[in-house]
């Protein structure tokens, strides 16, 4: 990790989860960093104006806004601010698509306080230094390769899921059935 001193340990949340926010802000006050907190698009636009932040802490859906919209934007607003998304439904589409839009790391919800320090805080050069890759025993579960295609469908058709069923061959509504339900977790 990355020796940080603590005038740039200033961190955005951007969550529309006033109950999460609260408890991570206090979390991270807790491990040093001055935290800043916004809602919503707009809210996390002006603060980013406003303050010389460090790092932002992002969830992938902000009530009606999109996290991963957000990412460019807050990037051109601030090149060399580093951004972590979080998200509930995880995927490696939406993994991807955040890594290219601009975003330093990617964790799933639920994460602790420390693993977003460590992310937030992960050097390049640290991340060089683990070039090998450990491979899985065996291969994901097929219904987990079919949630991560739905996923990457529906991030190729920004979140449409009228254009994501017609491209997948269903329906609608059996479409939305599987959106509701949960990634099929792969076993440790």
């Amino acid at each position: 990790m990355t020796s940080v001193s603590a005038g740039s340990k200033r961190v955005l949340l951007i969550d529309d989860d006033a109950v999460f926010t609260r408890v991570l802000a206090r979390a991270l006050g807790a491990r040093g960093f001055t935290v800043a907190v916004a809602h919503d698009a707009a809210q996390a636009r002006a603060q980013v104006r406003a303050e010389p932040l460090r790092f932002a802490v992002l969830d992938l859906k902000l009530g009606a806004d999109n996290g991963l919209a957000l990412i460019p934007e807050l990037k051109a607003l601030r090149p060399g601010l580093r951004i972590l998304l979080l998200t509930g439904y995880a995927s490696i589409a939406t993994a991807v698509e955040a890594i290219k839009r601009g975003a330093d790391d990617y964790l799933a919800k639920p994460v602790d306080a420390d693993a977003i320090v460590h992310a937030l805080l992960e050097t390049q050069q640290a991340a060089g230094a683990h070039d090998e890759v450990a491979l899985p025993h065996a291969p994901p579960p097929l219904k987990r390769l079919e949630w991560e295609h739905i996923q990457r469908v529906l991030t190729e058709c920004e979140g449409n899921i009228s254009e994501t069923a017609r491209r997948l061959g269903l329906h609608r509504r059996t479409l939305q059935r599987k959106l509701a339900k949960h990634p099929v977790r792969e076993a440790d």
